[in-house]
């Protein structure tokens, strides 16, 4: 554990180096399950900051995209290495960041692991095509080559998963790369830098810099040297952001909100279903863009599955997230503890039941941190904010439907278009249901949360915008096509051909 680092002050990652901030002015993060633990002093940069990172990127720039793809590989692996043998320090500092259960935390960082593992590989495949030439003795082929300085800015509940996941394709693609991280987790993303750093990786190809969105984001965003942004977080600020940074001819590449749904017909495997929703609505306490937020019940099994599932709910294990056997920890900060109250009382006053928690908790030894029992609604209706708004929190409404074509309505009545789930045992109701349904993605008999490294992930919608991430797509958005026409006949070309 760091805990004898609480008091220390970090400075940004620029040009190889760590800095202070221009202001001299730092601000301090808190563990939420001990608000009264410091974890660190962090520099609350200013858009000069910024320009010096994305001055440090653009000097890095012209070196590290000459560099041959497999040697950029190479580096990602002896990243994959080290983090590999720091994975139990990594995840000790995301639970104490962020509040995440250490079970979950260790998960995250084997996410990271294996998106660095996939990229790495990438580095040998980055390849272009051949095409065929209408005119004899001439060739046309791709080629990928980076976009230049790119500004990614991570959110907090997955510090150190997603800053992987852009990082590494970013660096992947011969890019120099600005990270903004969350305010209140900026430790992970420092450690991220530091890893690279030791893995290899030239000064300047990865900055850090810490501080808020509203001046630190801002200006990157906008900064006219930057090519591409890419951007995790709420729809309020990614949609404003798309506009921002858009203007400039950047590539933009937003992923957002959910509130994601998973329906259970008659035929479901009603135990499957009901672990299913329990881990979607309560795992990280709901703070995830991919948590199931509201499940759809058939009628015909709703008081089974209703049953089982508040005697799974309340046998839950709300505690010390350093705990390995807690099944819950604290939320992630005060404010997120105010909104998720709050928006319990919303569910009261529009009428839904509450069927277990709807309550604030105080383990022993641990009251003053941000925890709150998960809670379930019952009788609400689509149009009730609580089955329209993103709560990210765990909060899991519950509505009822006669049947599979009321139950895709519910699903696409919403502004959001990320995930949905199906529990049935009919391969045709399946179908009927990813043809129909109105999001990005699509689990049959499986929880909403996750994906895999090499499938491409990201929302529709209010969900998101612009390219999709990871797989293949994280390439197609982190690198440009080259085309090129070669012509060998040494001979002048007829210009009524061309």
């Amino acid at each position: 554990m760091l805990v004898q680092e609480t008091t220390r002050t970090y400075g940004n990652a620029i040009g190889g180096r760590w800095v202070p901030g221009r202001s001299g002015e730092t601000y301090t993060t808190v563990n939420p399950a001990r608000p009264g633990e410091v974890i660190g002093r962090f520099q609350r940069s200013t858009p000069e900051d910024v320009d010096d990172a994305v001055a440090a990127a653009a000097a890095a720039l012209p070196e590290w995209a000459a560099t041959p793809p497999p040697r950029r590989g190479a580096v990602l692996l002896e990243a994959w290495l080290r983090l590999r043998e720091r994975a139990e320090a990594f995840a000790e500092t995301l639970t104490r960041e962020t509040g995440k259960v250490i079970t979950d935390a260790r998960g995250e960082v084997r996410r990271a692991l294996n998106v660095l593992e996939f990229m790495a590989g990438e580095g040998r495949r980055l390849g272009g095509e051949t095409i065929p030439s209408e005119l004899p003795q001439n060739l046309i082929f791709t080629r990928r080559r980076p976009l230049g300085v790119v500004a990614l800015i991570t959110p907090w509940n997955f510090p150190i998963a997603i800053p992987m996941w852009k990082v590494a394709p970013a660096l992947l693609c011969g890019n120099t790369v600005v990270l903004k991280p969350a305010t209140t987790t900026p430790l992970c993303a420092l450690r991220i830098a530091e890893l690279f750093a030791d893995a290899g990786l030239p000064p300047g190809v990865l900055n850090v810099v810490t501080g808020p969105g509203g001046t630190v984001g801002d200006r990157l965003v906008t900064h006219p040297q930057v090519r591409a942004v890419s951007f995790t977080g709420s729809t309020e600020v990614g949609s404003a952001l798309y506009g921002r940074a858009s203007a400039g001819l950047r590539r933009v590449q937003c992923e957002m909100g959910g509130k994601n749904a998973l329906v259970v017909l008659p035929d479901a495997d009603l135990d499957l279903a009901v672990e299913a929703t329990v881990q979607g609505a309560f795992g990280f306490c709901g703070q995830r863009c991919t948590a199931t937020s509201r499940v759809v019940v058939h009628r015909a099994v709703r008081e089974a599955f209703l049953e089982r599932l508040v005697a799974r709910v309340r046998a839950l294990r709300v505690g010390d997230p350093m705990d390995p056997q807690a099944d819950m920890g604290p939320l992630a900060s005060a404010a997120q503890l105010e909104k998720v109250l709050g928006y319990v009382a919303v569910g009261r006053a529009e009428g839904a039941r509450v069927l277990a928690g709807g309550e604030r908790v105080r383990p022993a030894g641990l009251e003053e941190g941000y925890f709150v029992a998960p809670t379930v609604f019952d009788g609400v209706q689509p149009r009730m904010r609580l089955a329209q708004e993103e709560i990210f929190g765990p909060v899991l409404a519950v509505l009822t439907c006669r049947d599979l074509d009321e139950a895709i309505a519910i699903v696409n009545d919403s502004a959001y278009g990320f995930k949905a789930a199906l529990y049935t045992s009919d391969v045709n109701a399946a179908m009927r249901f990813t043809d129909r349904v109105d999001v990005a993605m699509v689990h049959i008999n499986a929880p909403t949360l996750g994906g895999e490294v090499q499938a491409p992930f990201g929302g529709r919608k209010a969900s998101g915008a612009g390219w999709k991430e990871q797989g293949r797509a994280a390439i197609e958005f982190f690198s440009e096509e080259l085309v090129v026409y070669m012509d060998y006949t040494g001979a002048r070309r007829d210009a009524r051909f061309i």
